[in-house]
């Protein structure tokens, strides 16, 4: 979107916590933090030449707070208002938690032009091309196949110190495959010119074309110092199985982490103990005085874990089959009623213990392969199941899944979006992001604090606590991270010396080298 559509403010990629301004001249945060107050600037235009004011802003909000996805709904709710001051003058007002961040939250939302809704219906999904005010416009587009946005000369914030040095590229325009192996094809043939690798076996062993021994094709692993995000196993705790935390944590010491970055990840990975790994909100340890203060009044709805060392994934021998830990994992099995008959594990009922994992790709058939095995030596009757886009979208927003793989991430400041995950308001919306359908009053209470948090060391500590919590209870196996951008790129660009720390900074701060591209006999 901030390629199309400006706002009043944008985002720093090299601080967590900062933002300049782009529409907006000037912001003053009310002593009380009961709002905040832009100045525009009187030369924002839209890309027909229409001035941006503040009628833009505060119909754009109200667009965003009535029809935009549940996500951006959320992280907006304590929004009260959006008032109109004057012309170039904008004031939001807030209720409810008055959270740190809604003052750079309202900055960052798009704007959108209050005289081209007039006239569309912003609800409507549609192949007109709307009217932007961003650096780029829309050139072409096939849905499903690709989008190109053509750079603006009459871009009106181009020289301004925000913007200076970015954008650099006239066209830039992203491809889409159903398949990752054609995108791949796709770089080794320069129809693509750069792609991120996500998948360790090829990165590890597929780059060896003709064009990359020949220097034409770089390998680039580009430092990433955000959070790592939380990728795992889901469970789906509406199923009655599930509902057994004993279950949980069996399943969790079926999957051997160890054998599978040696074996099938090139030990390219290391393994996510955190749902804010790589975050200073990740707990370690035993709790400290600072988040035991916050655990305690809520002990009576907390599990006894929380208040000893955070929980940590069980580490195997490395074998595949780690008789340990499946030993364990059969005696919580069948203390939660779970017993083993005719090489199966069923319930008092005669029910079978079940468990299939949704998947949209067969790609993830090889790492989940092996963990199925393990289940099934268990006795349980684990599968896999591998379907089209369609159907997988359809049963994740529904909550039609034993087990699912998934990724969230909270960014460097969470906020609302971990009631988006974690909240019990969302844990039966059909099209939530909780998965798993969280829902707990302390955990709920602990978001609020984390999103109450005024200050980083608090907004720290509150996160410690909330990790824990999560941590105990059980509702993921989690997988892995790695801490970088694997990038394949033609050798023709240029790049700055110092990458943003918390961003790749493709799109916005590299640019095409002539001379590069002319060596490498490519051209623009």
């Amino acid at each position: 979107l901030d390629l199309l559509f400006d706002s009043l403010m944008v985002r720093a990629m090299d601080e967590p916590d900062a933002v300049y301004g782009l529409v907006a001249r000037e912001a003053e945060v009310a002593a009380d933090r009961t709002s905040v107050t832009f100045t525009l600037r009187s030369e924002a235009r839209f890309a027909d030449g229409s001035a941006l004011d503040a009628a833009d802003v505060c119909d754009s909000f109200r667009l965003l707070k009535t029809h935009a996805i549940e996500t951006i709904r959320i992280t907006i709710r304590d929004v009260a208002a959006c008032e109109i001051v004057d012309a170039t003058t904008v004031r939001y007002r807030f209720e409810g938690t008055r959270t740190r961040d809604l003052p750079t939250t309202v900055a960052v939302l798009p704007i959108f032009s209050r005289a081209y809704y007039a006239t569309h219906d912003f609800t409507k999904s549609t192949l007109e091309v709307p009217l932007g005010s961003g650096p780029y416009a829309l050139l072409r587009f096939k849905p499903g196949e690709f989008v190109a946005y053509g750079r603006r000369a009459d871009y009106w914030a181009k020289d301004l110190p925000v913007n200076r040095g970015r954008y650099n590229f006239d066209e830039v325009r992203f491809e889409y495959f159903r398949e990752r192996a054609a995108g791949f094809e796709a770089l080794k043939a320069g129809i693509l010119d750069l792609r991120e690798e996500y998948t360790s076996r090829d990165w590890a062993t597929a780059y060896d074309f003709p064009a990359l021994k020949d220097g034409k094709v770089k390998q680039l692993t580009l430092p990433d110092e955000t959070p790592s995000g939380a990728q795992g196993f889901f469970f789906n705790l509406r199923r009655e199985a599930f509902k057994d935390i004993r279950v949980r944590e069996a399943f969790g010491l079926a999957f051997d982490f160890e054998w599978s970055n040696a074996n099938l990840f090139f030990g390219l990975y290391r393994r996510t103990a955190s749902f804010f790994e790589l975050s200073p909100l990740k707990a370690e340890g035993d709790p400290k005085s600072e988040e035991l203060a916050l655990l305690e009044p809520l002990r009576a709805g907390l599990r006894p874990d929380v208040f000893a060392a955070a929980e940590l994934p069980p580490v195997s021998d490395g074998s595949g089959q780690d008789r340990r830990l499946l030993r364990e994992a059969s005696q919580l099995l069948d203390a939660a009623g779970w017993p083993v008959a005719d090489g199966l594990r069923r319930n008092a009922k005669g029910e079978t213990l079940k468990a299939e994992f949704l998947i949209e790709s067969p790609i993830f058939e090889r790492i989940l392969g092996p963990y199925v095995r393990n289940l099934r030596v268990l006795g349980i009757d684990a599968s896999i199941r591998v379907v089209d886009d369609a159907q997988y979208q359809s049963r994740i927003e529904n909550f039609d899944f034993d087990i699912v793989s998934s990724r969230f991430s909270a960014g460097l400041t969470p906020g609302d979006d971990l009631r988006i995950f974690f909240g019990s308001a969302s844990a039966n919306a059909p099209g939530s992001y909780n998965l798993s359908g969280v829902a707990s009053p302390a955990i709920d209470a602990l978001i609020d604090k984390v999103v109450e948090a005024q200050s980083r060391e608090d907004l720290n500590v509150a996160g410690r606590a909330l990790d824990r919590v999560l941590r105990a209870e059980h509702f993921w196996v989690p997988n892995w991270h790695k801490g970088s951008f694997w990038i394949a790129c033609w050798d023709k660009f240029g790049r700055p010396a110092v990458k943003p720390r918390y961003d790749r900074g493709i799109v916005d701060t590299w640019w095409f080298d002539a001379k590069a591209a002319a060596a490498i006999g490519q051209g623009n």
